[in-house]
């Protein structure tokens, strides 16, 4: 594999919830930049017209992510409301609470932590994992598509980077890509919705969030799977029942925005 198994901070358990909130606040207000709720609406309503259902049980959702503009815009172009359920392994309590009583419509919060590997009891529904597969060690990453496909489960994964970049590169490169991205999250933070004054505090007085973003943006470059890469981890179990597709994610100019993967039972 061309992917590294490199440490992300937001993937230990004694990772801080309010810092891990901070970075993937970010991450959100990045992903609207660079319009990528369009791409994944266009996926997931194509990809419905190929497998119907009613509902989105979103994995690893973090802080809600970019989950929330794409069910808005999903049931603004269409007549049928889809419902989104968000779930993470690490649900923060405070963040599902909030969630949870802001009354958005046709969204839920699951309370409890979901394990993405074995998708046996989650409700029906098209299973998406937007941004936070490339946090799956290889076993953990051929578990969740095995389970889609043992389950008969749709399930759409996306990414918005792709590993492309050679690894010595990447490590020459490094110290230069970690100052911009630093400089870039005291320019995003502003924009964060909402912004409380722990984001504020950890930013720009105690700079613990701009760091731990910068790092984990970087490694999360080299933990991407690619193309091969996912080949590799479903050659042991795939099989005529379920089909499997792996593409670059488009925007409507064409422009190329990360890639996707997408499982489907055969009907």
């Amino acid at each position: 594999m061309k992917r590294i198994q490199l440490f992300e901070f937001e993937d230990f358990n004694w990772f801080p919830s309010t810092i891990r909130t901070g970075m993937t606040n970010l991450l959100v207000v990045l992903q609207k930049m660079m319009g990528t709720s369009e791409v994944i609406a266009s996926l997931i309503a194509t990809t419905k017209q190929r497998h119907n259902f009613s509902q989105i049980i979103d994995l690893g959702s973090g802080s809600g992510g970019i989950m929330l503009d794409v069910l808005k815009k999903l049931n603004t172009d269409n007549s049928e409301s889809l419902k989104l359920r968000l779930s993470d392994l690490h649900p923060n309590p405070q963040l599902v609470k909030r969630i949870n009583s802001s009354n958005i419509a046709n969204v839920t919060y699951h309370e409890t932590s979901v394990d993405a590997t074995n998708l046996t009891d989650l409700p029906k529904g098209l299973k998406t994992m937007v941004n936070s597969f490339h946090h799956m060690p290889p076993n953990m990453a051929k578990g969740i598509l095995k389970s889609a496909q043992d389950n008969k489960q749709p399930l759409l994964i996306y990414e918005i980077g792709e590993n492309k970049i050679p690894t010595l590169i990447w490590w020459l490169l490094l110290p230069l890509s970690l100052a911009i991205l630093i400089v870039m999250v005291l320019f995003m933070t502003p924009f964060v919705k909402p912004l409380s004054w722990k984001q504020i505090l950890f930013t720009y007085l105690i700079p613990i969030i701009p760091l731990c973003y910068a790092w984990d943006g970087q490694a999360s470059i080299m933990r991407i799977y690619t193309f091969k890469d996912v080949e590799y981890l479903i050659r042991d179990f795939k099989n005529e029942s379920y089909t499997w597709e792996i593409a670059k994610a488009k925007k409507a100019n064409g422009k190329t925005i990360g890639y996707y993967i997408l499982g489907l039972p055969k009907q």
